[in-house]
């Protein structure tokens, strides 16, 4: 429940609560009429249902308008259908997140539950309110180092910062401007960025040290859930340099969890990571480069199956691409719907071990389509594969 008070800023005080099982399972049954069979799936072993499509939030210009749209659009979704929603800190210089806090209160207030949503925030690129500063340095040194947020060794590309520090500091600003005391999930976005200037060796020393911030950040009920986003790290080949290994990041959170908890069995949180697919971005169920320690070797979303980790899929529309024009194969199995962007949809939502695809929905028109897709069943296994085998 939201409670009815403000903070010293004005601004309404933080909603508390988080997706739980109870609530998502009554949510989807309350969307039923508006969705079909199979259009919910269990987050992991925890039971929390979520929709096969969920909201991203990155697209738009830094503007008022795009805000109301954004809220717009966040709040019509929860309402039919749609519970996660998927943002980061540095969306839009900033001003995502608040509008995604818009858009949940005004579904709350037409009697969405927020236990019933599922909140995803990301972090490790560095935010600019309002847009790229004049001189980046001297913005780096007031507002990072100054502030005791890192330096310049935890940062690759100019432009992706990897500390505790910083990362605790993205999830407050995601709490604070979404409005929620209670983020679902937290995910460190694409540190595979840093492999190139300081190894992946050094990396995964510095990923422990985040990860146990994580950790922390769990205990003090900020987030409930962590892990990464990548855009190569699951996809490459693993003699890459890029190649990031799911049973090894789990075996860094595992050690994550004991330097936070200071006992040797404690549980890590690492329970969900983002990558591209889609019909032309397919590794991450066609390459089989993941040694499960199950004495199999995997691709990453049946890798991901086996080690209880939910995954999403990015870059569902391929920088709009497939919003415009599909793969011939997919466009023949997939006859039936109406337009290329609710074929990359189904595609996606009917692939085996993929959890959730989001998209980015700035446009209330592009809503319209996932909604489209949210009532249809997802395409059955057999069929799905055979579009593969077409393909060849």
């Amino acid at each position: 429940m939201t409670r009815d008070r403000h903070d010293a800023a004005g601004r309404p005080a933080l909603i508390a609560g988080f997706a739980t099982p109870p609530a998502t399972q009554a949510y989807a049954q309350g969307v039923a009429g508006q969705t079909a069979d199979g259009h919910f799936s269990d987050f992991t072993r925890q039971r929390i249902r979520l929709s096969s499509i969920g909201v991203g939030t990155f697209p738009g210009a830094a503007t008022p308008d795009t805000d109301q749209r954004v809220a717009e659009i966040v709040s019509r979704a929860l309402c039919q259908g749609l519970n996660v929603i998927d943002c980061a800190a540095h969306y839009r210089y900033g001003r995502a997140l608040p509008a995604v806090g818009a858009g949940l209160r005004e579904a709350m207030a037409a009697g969405v539950s927020r236990e019933a949503v599922f909140l995803i925030s990301k972090g490790g690129f560095l935010t600019y309110d309002g847009g790229r500063p004049a001189d980046p340095e001297a913005w780096f040194e007031q507002h990072i180092t100054a502030a005791g947020l890192g330096s310049r060794e935890d940062l690759a590309k100019g432009a992706h910062l990897l500390s505790p520090a910083y990362i605790d500091y993205q999830i407050e600003r995601s709490r604070v401007e979404m409005g929620v005391e209670t983020l679902d999930a937290f995910l460190v976005d694409q540190p595979e960025v840093h492999i190139p200037e300081i190894g992946k060796e050094h990396l995964n020393r510095k990923l422990v040290g985040v990860f146990t911030q994580l950790e922390r950040a769990v205990q003090e009920r900020r987030i409930r859930y962590y892990g990464i986003s990548t855009y190569d790290g699951f996809r490459v080949e693993t003699d890459d340099a890029r190649f990031q290994s799911i049973p090894a990041l789990l075996g860094l959170a595992e050690r994550a969890a004991r330097e936070a908890t200071g006992q040797e069995r404690a549980r890590h949180h690492f329970k969900l990571v983002q990558l591209p697919f889609n019909q032309v971005m397919l590794e991450g169920f066609t390459r089989f480069n993941c040694a499960t320690g199950a004495g199999n070797v995997a691709a990453t979303l049946q890798a991901c199956h086996q080690l209880n980790v939910y995954v999403m899929a990015s870059h569902t529309m391929l920088k709009g691409h497939l919003a415009r024009e599909s793969l011939d194969v997919v466009s023949r199995s997939l006859a039936g719907l109406a337009n290329p962007a609710q074929r990359a949809l189904q595609f996606n939502r009917s692939t085996p071990g993929l959890g959730t695809t989001l998209v980015g929905i700035s446009d209330p028109a592009h809503l319209d389509d996932a909604l489209a897709v949210a009532k249809i069943a997802p395409v059955e296994r057999k069929a799905y594969l055979s579009m593969y085998q077409r393909a060849e």
